[in-house]
């Protein structure tokens, strides 16, 4: 049994398949020799079950450096490529949470924006319609709790989010455009700290976590559902 200390959470491991609770503050890929959690996964296959040389781990999606939650990984090229097939043909279900400054009515509703990317910078922005590098993102959410205390000022919203486009910093870009920038993300507009605080930007929290995740085994094809623990920072944070 190994004794390493992966860095996070294993939530399930069939055959090919791995899904992982991913921590806030760390990059789901960087270059080599800087910490993400690619890295972190790929050292921990390679010691607990000694393998030689490198290891293979395939990376069919992605979450925000700064949230936690989720994600899926495969051990095998067939496998990834089959997951990433699923993610690309917008099968895979996935549902977030987020808490985010003020009181979003109605409880609940769709947002839909066109976003694009802006050059140089990792940021995005919303867009009219008919800009030629805007692509269409669509969530829906469902208000799941309200919070209101010294912190909070003038209130908060607990928000359950279904993704229906995958769009580079979608739910932080659409909320914040509302007028509800999400807890901890001073880059679209929070004034608000969350989770660990830290003198390193690229190591802080933001509330956003990937809670539910369903998709069909690569291999077998059976349909798999999970639900990523909440981490410390929401443990005082109700959902109904």
């Amino acid at each position: 049994m190994s004794t390493l200390d992966p860095g996070f959470d294993l939530l399930l491991e069939d055959g090919p398949v791995l899904v992982v609770n991913k921590p806030g503050g760390v990059a789901t890929q960087a270059p080599p020799g800087i910490d993400s959690l690619e890295a972190r996964i790929k050292a921990f296959l390679k010691e607990r079950d000694n393998k030689p040389g490198k290891v293979y781990l395939g990376v069919p999606h992605r979450l925000d450096r700064p949230s936690t939650g989720a994600m899926v990984f495969a051990k095998h090229s067939r496998a990834a490529r089959r997951l990433a097939e699923q993610f690309e043909g917008r099968m895979v279900q996935k549902t977030y949470l987020a808490v985010v400054a003020g009181e979003v009515i109605p409880e609940q509703g769709t947002w839909i924006d066109h976003l694009r990317k802006i050059p140089d910078v990792a940021q995005a922005e919303i867009v009219a319609a008919d800009h030629p590098e805007g692509r269409q993102a669509v969530l829906h959410y469902e208000v799941v709790g309200r919070l209101s205390s010294p912190q909070a000022k003038p209130g908060a919203t607990v928000l359950k989010i279904k993704l229906e486009t995958g769009r580079m910093h979608q739910v932080r870009v659409q909320s914040s455009s509302r007028g509800h920038p999400l807890w901890g993300d001073t880059q679209y507009g929070s004034d608000v700290p969350f989770g660990p605080q830290t003198d390193d930007p690229r190591q802080r929290w933001i509330a956003l976590h990937a809670w539910q995740l369903a998709f069909r085994h690569p291999m077998t094809h059976q349909e798999i559902s999970i639900e990523a623990p909440r981490p410390e920072p929401w443990s005082s944070i109700e959902v109904s």
